[in-house]
């Protein structure tokens, strides 16, 4: 087993984190991490994430740092920002954000004012907290007018057109973090276009698909895109924000004002370590088993999402294009998502509650769980694997139908005694075994 895995110099000087480090790689290696928002990165990335480059304060970019000692590191970052503009074919790219959301805050800043009208898919209809919504700063210093989804689950583009026509935004968001369909970023062009609001794609969850040729690029119809570099990148946990060719077209300084916007105006020194495995992972994406393996994604979700229909689960739009499946459990009751979700993770099965459109529930109880194909592809799994996954889901599921979301009074103490009964049930355990063992069939990357 390789350095990471053994934590020689942690188990020595530290042995309570090695030995909880050592536990969440049992965790992912005999589980099924099925949440869309998680994959596994390269052996090769987490030697770079995990380097000296830690210990290098580099306030400023490439060339124009406020300190010294930066022979080996700008030539690092110029790799980043070199491998990002040639892999999506960009005239200019920020590799600095520590993370999407406040990445998504520098473009507020850079492209409004405190205010300013935005619009962005409504968050309960599979949008992001930071595109507008209520309870994000997004929503808090500028002026929100969220869209939503149609009945059949896809975006309502009659109703962007209407709304953008109305409220004249500054700036409209194209992007999702519960939305199984593909982008027409070719129709958002056009309405922004038309009042003159810039356009953004937030295309964190479909990056790898976009580089793979999975999913429609927006480089030629959007003037600015924020991506998160995990995800299907399978990179570290950062952030990237891209200038098109057509985005230089409506501003000439738009490059300068994202630069401004991410340093000195929101962050500091950035993470040169997440920088280099940021380098890595584009690197990575460039070659040709990356383009393999974001195709398989979605053949994955895909299968997953027949076999999952055909045992008799709704799914919101009756299917998915990319890496990720919303399944509605509202026929079985409101608020369904927290027994499934735990339900599953008893069976080493891990996935995520979330809301639905229009969910009769609420956010902490909601009536859906998410899930995709990230992480299972990348070990190796393909569509006959996904005709044994959906069968082992829809049988948990069965098994947490009898359950009701109580009275809020009542809520406690009901879901000790939920999760007691699924600690016990022999159903839900069998497929533990059989979980475990197909994990077994396809080791955990870290071992190749």
């Amino acid at each position: 087993m390789d350095w990471f895995c053994e934590l020689p110099n942690l188990t020595k000087t530290d042995p309570e984190i090695a030995d909880l480090i050592k536990k969440e790689i049992g965790r992912e290696e005999f589980g099924l991490q099925m949440i869309p928002s998680e994959n596994f990165v390269s052996p090769a990335l987490l030697e770079a994430l995990g380097s000296v480059l830690t210990n290098k304060y580099a306030e400023g970019y490439p060339k124009k740092r406020y300190y010294s000692g930066f022979e080996f590191v700008d030539p690092i970052e110029t790799v980043a920002i070199e491998r990002a503009k040639k892999a999506f074919g960009v005239p200019h790219a920020n590799v600095q954000p520590y993370s999407g959301s406040p990445a998504n805050l520098a473009i507020y800043v850079a492209t409004c004012n405190l205010g300013d009208t935005v619009m962005g898919l409504n968050l309960p209809d599979g949008g992001h907290l930071t595109h507008g919504w209520k309870t994000s700063v997004s929503g808090m210093f500028y002026k929100p007018v969220p869209y939503h989804v149609k009945e059949d689950g896809y975006i309502d583009m009659d109703e962007v057109s209407s709304l953008a026509q109305q409220h004249k935004p500054k700036l409209i968001w194209v992007g999702a973090t519960a939305y199984a369909r593909e982008f027409d970023f070719g129709a958002f062009a056009k309405i922004a276009d038309e009042v003159g609001a810039y356009l953004v794609a937030d295309i964190s969850h479909i990056t790898g698909l976009i580089l793979s040729g999975a999913h429609k690029s927006p480089v030629e119809h959007v003037h600015l895109i924020m991506t998160t570099t995990h995800k299907t990148l399978r990179g570290p946990r950062g952030a990237m924000i891209l200038v098109t060719k057509k985005g230089l077209e409506k501003d000439a300084e738009l490059a300068e004002k994202i630069d401004k916007a991410v340093f000195p105006a929101l962050q500091g020194g950035p993470h040169e370590h997440q920088i280099a495995a940021t380098a890595v992972a584009l690197g990575e994406a460039m070659r040709p088993e990356f383009k393999e393996n974001g195709m398989q994604i979605v053949k994955n979700a895909k299968a997953l999402a027949s076999v999952l229909m055909h045992r008799g689960l709704k799914l919101v739009s009756g299917g998915t294009d990319n890496h990720l499946i919303l399944v509605d459990l509202t026929p079985f009751g409101a608020g369904k998502g927290v027994f499934a979700s735990e339900a599953l993770e008893a069976a080493r099965i891990f996935v995520n509650k979330n809301t639905i459109p229009k969910d009769p529930s609420s956010p902490f109880y909601p009536s859906g769980i998410r899930l995709g194909t990230p992480t299972l592809t990348t070990r190796g799994m393909k569509e006959g694997e996904m005709e044994l996954i959906g069968g082992w889901i829809a049988d948990v599921i069965n098994e947490i139908k009898r359950y009701e979301l109580p009275a809020k009074e009542e809520r406690a103490e009901y879901l000790k005694k939920f999760r007691a009964d699924i600690k016990s049930n022999s159903r839900i355990a069998d497929i533990g075994t059989k979980v475990r063992n197909i994990c077994s069939n396809f080791p955990f990357y870290f071992k190749n």
